[in-house]
């Protein structure tokens, strides 16, 4: 590696760190804090909802990385346009191979560790997050609820309301419970509860004392109301058989599946190093401005670009999985065009090495 193309180096690993910092802590800010909104906190607790946050970030830098390095490079070659560095490195000789030459040094490392997270990681954080997902869905833990609070799920169709709770025994009055399932409604109230936990093969057990069960019929039948001095529940367990979810499912189960979501999921996995390298690669001339431009129509430039690739990624993955597109092209399609697109617009620099060759 020439000097120079490790000064170029330094000039894009330097805003990468912090890009991807910024852009990682605020997509775990906005996970955690639609968690706590979701209360999830109070179904799986602190520790596991901060796994939970963990692994989907770790499912996001798949994404989050290739954006990264695409304003990095544009950041960092664009403070040397407007520095005047690059017209003095034209000026001593330094061809546009050099600067494609030193991103390269760093896309391509990147774009393998990109890879590595999307074909091993990727499988891995979705499993782990289905499980606790599954977790969140079926767990009722009263031991976790604050009284005067409301808790819902969407997926268990249940909410549930304690008025008043004491810590010591864990013992609750005046509870809410309603549950949604398949259109048939039922409201539970009682004047006190106790959560018995679950003893060996047993499950998880809610005794509701003093109250009443209202049945709300949709099918032209009467209401039900049936009073009751005990009533136990028993609470749905979480299951860590998730079934088959091609997103968890590892590589090598989907290169040897036929199914179109199953191809879509695999080429995605391997489309990942290449976008990585290829937005790079593209970001070298959207970084070119003149001293007087401003920053700011670069980086809309930039914005712009990305999201109308990353969209088009999403969309040629839609149609390899509703069978619109077969396994050939599938996705790749819109990759060779992007490629086409790249040495388009990076042509000057390509033949500017060839004419300082002669």
């Amino acid at each position: 590696m020439l000097k120079i193309e490790r000064y170029i180096v330094i000039e894009v690993i330097k805003p990468l760190a912090a890009v991807l910092g910024i852009l990682v802590g605020l997509f775990a800010c906005f996970s955690s804090a639609r968690y706590l909104a979701e209360a999830i906190t109070e179904t799986l607790g602190v520790a596991l909802m901060l796994k939970l946050v963990f692994l989907k970030t770790l499912i996001a830098l798949e994404v989050l990385v290739p954006i990264a390095l695409y304003i990095s490079v544009v950041v960092g070659l664009g403070r040397m346009h407007r520095d005047q560095e690059i017209i003095a490195m034209r000026a001593a000789g330094i061809d546009g191979m050099s600067i494609i030459r030193a991103i390269l040094w760093v896309a391509v490392p990147v774009g393998v560790m990109v890879g590595l997270l999307s074909v091993m990681g990727r499988p891995w954080a979705y499993e782990d997050s289905y499980i606790l997902d599954a977790r969140a869905n079926a767990e009722l833990n009263t031991d976790r609820f604050q009284p005067g609070r409301f808790y819902g799920n969407e997926e268990s169709g249940r909410v549930v309301y304690i008025q008043s709770k004491d810590d010591s025994d864990g013992s609750m009055k005046n509870i809410f419970h309603y549950t949604d399932k398949n259109g048939n409604k039922e409201i539970i109230l009682s004047r006190y509860a106790i959560q018995v936990p679950a003893q060996q093969e047993q499950r998880t057990q809610l005794h509701l004392h003093d109250g009443t069960i209202h049945r709300l019929m949709y099918d032209g039948t009467d209401d039900e109301m049936i009073k009751f001095e005990k009533l136990v529940l028993f609470l749905d367990e979480p299951e860590d058989d998730i079934g088959y979810k091609r997103k968890a499912a590892a590589t090598t189960t989907l290169l040897l599946s036929d199914e179109p979501s199953d191809i879509a999921e695999l080429q995605w996995r391997l489309s990942r190093p290449v976008a990585t390298v290829l937005l790079a690669l593209i970001a070298i001339p959207l970084s070119r401005s003149s001293p007087r431009q401003g920053r700011n129509e670069k980086i809309f430039t930039a914005a712009l670009i990305f999201a109308l690739y990353y969209n088009l990624s999403g969309l040629a993955r839609t149609w390899v999985e509703q069978g619109m597109v077969g396994r050939f092209p599938g996705i790749w399609w819109l990759h060779v065009l992007m490629m086409v697109v790249v040495i388009v617009l990076l042509k000057s620099d390509i033949k500017s090495k060839f004419s300082l060759s002669r």
